[in-house]
């Protein structure tokens, strides 16, 4: 799929391939091109070790490709990579250090504070007003450890939000979290969707393919389409045939007429 946006892709990747070692025999990601534009909100969905993350980590200039090229905001992401906010698959908050939700926000300022870990009033405003977009400003003085798994969510996307994040990465978001709380992220993610570009890794078919404007499909190579595009077929080809269907029932909160394609796990047999 050709991306028909008229202004310069944020982010725009051309024949990437990467390995973690000159001795592996496949690449973890070969020939990927992918341009991601202003308004985009995009799902990224694929078997495990499929280089997922791997390309999360490339957007970031945590790593570098052996071959193509990656640019962010029109410059290499080592220049450009402050204007990412990121949220990790495992990111851990210690629950049992004495620290507020507003000093986890602030941390999400370090990297524009020149006084290390002491922050002007600027930083603090920014920090409140992330929490403000994440519904989260009233949680301000709680305790981190005190927090649901859905608020602490919320919290981590409003310390990446703190950084003035220009674009959005989020690694499964919604694992581990039920279907209420998982109702209510999507809502967050489309509000701030108006304001910048969006990109979040997940396993769930269903979730990506209903609420999101395109998926890229990432198994080693990527094929990119629109959201209602995906079908069994383009599944069957992602996953080499690994994958499960689950139909959602009538009362599933995740139930909608067009989650045909079910939530997918990646390990199991076709069915």
């Amino acid at each position: 799929m050709t991306d028909t946006s008229s202004s310069s892709p944020v982010v725009d990747l051309r024949n990437v391939t990467f390995a973690y070692s000159s001795d592996d025999p496949l690449p973890v990601l070969e020939n990927v091109s992918l341009q991601i534009p202003a308004d985009d909100f995009l799902g990224i969905i694929g078997p495990n070790g499929g280089g997922k993350t791997t390309l999360l980590k490339i957007m970031l200039g945590l790593i570098e490709p052996r071959q193509g090229t990656v640019r962010l905001f029109g410059r290499p992401p080592s220049e450009t990579r402050h204007r990412i906010g990121y949220v990790p698959q495992h990111a851990r908050v210690d629950s049992t250090v004495p620290a507020n939700v507003l000093d986890v926000v602030l941390t999400g300022r370090l990297g524009r504070s020149s006084w290390g870990a002491w922050f002007r009033k600027r930083h603090i405003e920014a920090a409140i007003e992330a929490l403000r977009q994440t519904g989260t400003a009233d949680l301000a003085r709680r305790r981190i450890g005190e927090l649901s798994g859905g608020q602490r969510q919320r919290v981590l996307i409003a310390r990446a939000l703190a950084a003035d994040a220009e674009l959005l990465l989020l690694d499964e978001p919604t694992a581990g979290v039920d279907a209420l709380v998982e109702e209510n992220l999507i809502d967050l993610l489309h509000q701030l969707n108006r304001r910048l570009p969006i990109v979040l890794v997940s396993h769930d078919v269903s979730f990506v393919s209903t609420h999101l404007k395109r998926v890229a499909c990432l198994n080693r190579r990527l094929t990119c389409h629109r959201a209602d595009e995906v079908s069994r077929e383009i599944l069957s080809e992602a996953y080499h045939g690994h994958f499960r269907a689950i139909e959602h029932l009538d009362q599933c909160p995740l139930a909608s007429p067009s989650c045909e394609q079910g939530c997918v796990h990646p390990d199991a047999s076709a069915e």
